[in-house]
């Protein structure tokens, strides 16, 4: 195993700012801990535990481990090859695998006293145990058992657990419940076919070591930007062992700068344990952050003792103002239309979801609407750097119960404190076309559950837009919309419907239009005073919407279809899809190279002749 920095200093933290290239950043996270780390990625031991024995036999203690596996992969994966005689249908109901493999104590620059050794998973699960040396250990939200698999999680090793030479030894359990989030992988409701995919669970992201300060900032960081007074509202979390009085301090660089756009001091006391602070930077001169022009900018957070000890984290950020106002959306106080595209990654690699992220700028995307599942994070970055803003969902269960409500509202939680940095993400959807809460237009308890993250997030997280239930069923109170907008899944091969239910939905017409009622809850009359956005269509190439399956007539229906969308009463549109997945044959993206099967820039339609209203500063 190698040790590496993703900044230049060996040190467990830098309080000098050097000129330096942006760093390559091997970790699956977007904010930077300026400090080295060990990955264990690669070969591990593995071993299936079909009667889930391995606890009552303390497997953790010891066990004669029957192969091999690579890290990061699936649990099917290895499966797969660890019996590549047997049929692969993967699992159809609990599974639980076993993992192992020994490292060397990494070395620490700081001693004991300052420093201690974090073991991060990038994603793991659902359900995960870890031991060192035969001893248990607790996150660091101390959880015995982490659940999730879409979202990193940490432990702290204790110094009197670790040796020269250690075993790690992880517990991965996962079902087929469909009370979890699943997204899109098939469930004990949704059968794999179709529009559900095969399962990909388990050791899914990278695993490292690394050395951080006994009291630091965690690598989380949140971003709200006020661009009418360039106002940044950062909110960080301290992780403390040794209570007293510290420094924080942030400073605001240009990318390649050496000298402080701007630095502030607010003095902590602060307890033993986690704790979020919202502290604000004026930023006079800054730029805007928005597609056509991605301008980031680099914070220092610094958070020092009372004897002068640094630690530091540093992220990238923009400002950026998204609203919903009237019938349109506004970027930075200026009318966007929102020429989106549907994005699901599946198996793809991170150098994969690069190519694709790339093609779909080329496309002419100004929104990538990031399907239903967690991705690997360093991709929030390269929208940021490229310009394409982000619609990012929760990863739904798939029955609607309290159980997966409260899982539900665990894994969004998860998510929004780790991807709250990124001017790209402007958009979040709490559910898709009602799965895991199919009861949503007869269950008031579903209802009042969705209703009460919209005021969350509006209140905790108002850099973004909402919407309670995208496709349709939206909730109505009191003929208030609870979503920021009113979105609309159609799909339709024929031109002539399509200019049908675009009509209709510019009259106001909610039943019809869409699978099911638009609004659901107390009668809503839309009268144009939320944006109206056609968040999926088209579909071209998959057997189950029709329309063409060669490239050069789907390019041009798609252009007709683009054409009708470009209207007074449309916010924006999403087509459907960027590439092809498992059955799903209808991508405009070749999956692995990343080329495109269709000309590029098809899906631009902002240099159009339409009439958008007036900016309003």
């Amino acid at each position: 195993m190698e040790s590496k920095n993703p900044n230049t200093s060996l040190s467990a933290s830098r309080p000098e700012r050097t000129i330096e290239a942006e760093p390559i950043n091997e970790l699956p996270r977007a904010v930077l801990r300026p400090n080295t780390y060990l990955l264990l990625d690669g070969e591990w031991k593995f071993d299936l535990d079909p009667d889930d024995q391995g606890l009552h036999e303390r497997w953790y203690v010891g066990h004669a481990y029957g192969g091999t596996a690579q890290w990061p992969g699936s649990i099917e994966e290895h499966m797969a090859r660890a019996n590549p005689q047997a049929t692969p249908t993967g699992w159809r109901d609990r599974v639980v695998a076993w993992y192992e493999r020994e490292f060397t104590a990494p070395e620490r620059s700081e001693s004991p006293a300052r420093s201690m050794i974090q073991l991060t998973f990038g994603a793991c699960g659902y359900e995960t145990r870890v031991w060192l040396n035969g001893h248990a250990l607790r996150t660091i939200e101390d959880e015995e058992v982490h659940l999730g698999e879409y979202t990193s999680f940490s432990y702290e090793l204790p110094d009197e657990y670790l040796r020269p030479q250690n075993r790690l030894t992880v517990r991965i359990g996962d079902t087929m419940d469909a009370e979890i989030p699943r997204g899109k992988q098939e469930s004990h409701v949704y059968k794999r076919g179709g529009i559900w995919y095969q399962t990909y669970t388990g050791a899914v992201r990278s695993v490292w070591l690394e050395t951080v300060e006994r009291n630091r900032l965690r690598t989380r960081i949140g971003v709200v930007s006020v661009v009418e007074d360039r106002l940044m509202r950062f909110t960080v979390t301290t992780r403390i062992h040794d209570p007293g009085d510290y420094i924080l301090r942030l400073q605001a660089f240009e990318l390649h700068g050496t000298e402080p756009l701007t630095t502030s001091d607010y003095p902590l006391r602060l307890e033993e344990g986690q704790k979020q602070q919202r502290v604000v930077l004026d930023m006079d001169d800054a730029e805007l952050w928005s597609p056509e022009s991605p301008t980031r900018y680099l914070l220092v957070a610094q958070l020092i003792d009372a004897e002068g000890y640094v630690a530091q984290v540093e992220t990238r950020f923009g400002l950026r103002k998204i609203e919903a106002r009237g019938r349109y959306i506004y970027l930075n106080n200026k009318p966007v239309y929102l020429d989106g595209i549907l994005y699901q990654p599946g198996t793809a690699t991170y150098e994969e979801m690069q190519r694709h992220m790339r093609a779909m700028k080329e496309l002419g995307c100004n929104l990538v609407r990031v399907h239903i599942v967690g991705v690997d994070p360093r991709i929030y970055n390269l929208a940021d750097k490229l310009g394409l803003m982000l619609w990012v969902e929760v990863p739904s269960p798939h029955s609607s119960t309290p159980q997966s409500r409260q899982n539900h509202r665990a894994e969004l939680l998860r998510m929004v404190s780790l991807i709250s940095t990124h001017p790209s993400v402007v958009i979040w959807s709490l559910y898709n076309e009602d799965w895991g809460a199919q009861d949503i237009a007869t269950n008031p308890e579903t209802r009042e559950y969705i209703v009460d993250m919209y005021h969350y997030m509006q209140l905790a997280y108002p850099q973004f837009l909402v919407v309670d239930n995208d496709g349709w069923r939206h909730i109505s109170w009191e003929g208030r919309l609870k979503s920021d907008l009113l979105t609309a899944h159609i799909y339709t091969p024929d031109l002539n419907r399509w200019r049908e239910l675009i009509d209709q939905l510019e009259a106001g017409n909610l039943d019809g239009v869409t699978a099911f009622p638009l609004v659901i809850g107390d009668p809503f009359f839309f009268r144009r005073q939320v944006p109206l956005v056609i968040s999926e269509w088209g579909g071209f190439g998959f057997g189950d919407y029709g329309g063409p399956e060669e490239a050069a007539e789907r390019a041009e229906r798609i252009r007709l279809f683009k054409h009708e969308l470009r209207r007074d009463g449309i916010a924006g549109d999403v087509y459907t899809q960027a590439t092809d997945i498992e059955e799903e044959r209808n991508g405009l993206i070749d999956p692995q190279t990343g080329e495109l099967t269709v000309p590029a820039g098809l899906l631009n339609s902002r240099d159009t002749n339409q009439v958008m209203p007036k900016t309003i500063s």
